[in-house]
């Protein structure tokens, strides 16, 4: 049986990862509300311009609490990618219903 000390750190470990999964699942519930309103707007799927703020946004905020930014930016572009294909696919939809 591995020691005390140990299960512990891994029981915290397990809750921060439920938290992250929770938090994860709150933003793509606000990121599917901004999907849905750009598509009525017809406006575009990703902002380049709000993107680029959020790299740095999030590199600062991950180097102040000791995170390396680079990892901090890769995990930022994987979470932006996939609301951008939310975002498209909701297009698509919004774009099909008005034509179909």
């Amino acid at each position: 049986m591995p020691p005390e000390e140990l299960l512990t750190l891994r029981a915290s470990i397990d809750n921060i990862d439920a938290a992250l999964i929770h938090l994860l699942a709150e933003r793509f519930k606000c990121t599917q509300q901004v999907g849905r309103l750009k598509a009525r707007l017809g406006l575009p799927a990703s902002d380049l311009a709000r993107e680029a703020q959020q790299v740095a946004r999030l590199r600062a905020l991950a180097v102040s609490a000791r995170l390396d930014p680079e990892f901090a930016e890769k995990f930022l572009a994987f979470v932006v990618r996939e609301v951008i294909q939310h975002h498209e696919y909701l297009t698509a939809q919004t774009t099909s219903l008005a034509t179909g």
